[in-house]
């Protein structure tokens, strides 16, 4: 790695062009991941052992602070080629996939897999774990957040095979490690990995008195009508903005065995059409899945509803309630202003609820963080 390179350098960059504004707390924790990518890359790799292990980092603080820009950051300019980047929900989604898929195997079936480690009997995390290792060197999950006691049960074992098998681990969350599955159920069984962690990352909290995310929010509108080219541009410069310098990616959540493709995210933002979440046969639980992981969402071409779409409007509805529970942020492009969406069909009148939470959700006291109800 040269001066030239890297993940510091490319955050200098990043100011040089006016993407982000000095923050001496992000460049302090620059200056870690740099080195840390200088020591992973640096750090020889043998097939015939395993590779030194390397400690991680584990960054966590307010909402907006820039936590996942700056790991996106450093993924990108980590040369090396065995890395993963993905947001943690996803990431538990495949270990459960892959815990399922191994308990449906047959004893032959599963000493003739490449994954079997011997002397696991039928535990499915030693198995898990020598996948995830052979894939993966460096491993970043975003948005890191236990809320699940099953999930809470499985981190522990697995995350000490991941680093006993050599992966660096580096991680954004809201809450600090002492706070991760606070007050969970049978949660003392969850304190040995919360060891796990601090032993294998270094634990540093980007104190920054500043959200870059509320003040991009708050700095121009979040409804864009009437549709159509200029509303279009508009709406599409506050996605650059807003996800800036990073670049979107696609997606997936899993929901009750269904799969919900997301073509566009970064940063804890996703990007849909109003098409893709309410002429869809979707539910409830979908929209609270999709609230839960995402702190903003950019819906648009929101249509002016007819009487014969009802369905439509009960799904809008359940979207925006899911929504306003999770005090998810709504950048929207629409035909016509909220009061006008809805005005003939049946239940028409009961949208009027829908419509005083689409105004509430464009208001800088629903935007500030310190209205959450819960940390993501």
């Amino acid at each position: 790695m040269t001066i030239s390179s890297g993940p510091y350098a490319a955050y200098q960059a990043c100011l040089e062009e006016g993407h982000l504004q000095a923050d001496p707390a992000q460049a302090h924790i620059m200056t870690l991941l740099d080195q840390l990518a200088e020591d992973l890359c640096g750090s020889k790799e043998r097939f015939w052992r395993k590779p030194k292990p390397i400690k991680g980092l584990y960054i966590w603080g307010g909402v907006g602070r820039g936590k996942s820009m700056l790991m996106d950051l450093f993924y990108s300019q980590c040369s090396i080629t065995k890395k993963k980047r993905i947001h943690y929900h996803d990431f538990m989604q495949t270990v459960h996939s892959f815990l399922t898929y191994w308990r449906g195997l047959s004893q032959k079936e599963r000493r003739r897999s490449q994954w079997h480690v011997k002397g696991a009997g039928d535990d499915p995390i030693p198995p898990a774990a020598a996948k995830l290792s052979h894939q993966v060197r460096l491993l970043c999950l975003d948005e890191f957040q236990v809320t699940q006691i099953a999930d809470a049960m499985i981190l522990s074992r697995l995350f000490t095979a991941l680093f006993a098998n050599g992966i660096t681990l580096v991680a954004t969350s809201n809450r600090g490690p002492q706070d991760l599955y606070k007050n969970g159920l049978n949660r003392h069984r969850f304190l040995p990995f919360i060891e796990t962690l601090q032993n294998h990352c270094q634990n540093i909290e980007l104190v920054s008195a500043r959200d870059y995310r509320l003040e991009r929010l708050t700095a121009q509108p979040v409804w864009y009508t009437p549709l159509g080219p200029e509303s279009a541009a508009a709406f599409n410069t506050v996605w650059q903005d807003l996800i800036a310098p990073a670049a979107p990616e696609p997606a997936c959540l899993y929901v009750s065995g269904r799969k919900l493709v997301l073509p566009m995210t970064a940063g804890g933002i996703t990007r849909l059409s109003f098409k893709a979440l309410c002429d869809q046969p979707l539910g409830t639980a979908d929209y609270l899945a999709l609230a839960a992981q995402y702190h903003t969402l950019f819906l648009e071409d929101i249509p002016k509803l007819t009487a014969s779409e009802r369905n439509q409007a009960i799904r809008f509805t359940h979207l925006i309630d899911a929504l306003y529970e999770a005090k998810t942020n709504l950048v929207a492009s629409a035909e016509v202003e909220p009061e006008a969406l809805y005005t003939d069909g049946e239940g028409s009148f009961e949208f009027q609820r829908t419509v005083s939470r689409l105004y509430e959700m464009r208001s800088t006291e629903y935007l500030s963080p310190v209205s959450y109800t819960h940390l993501r």
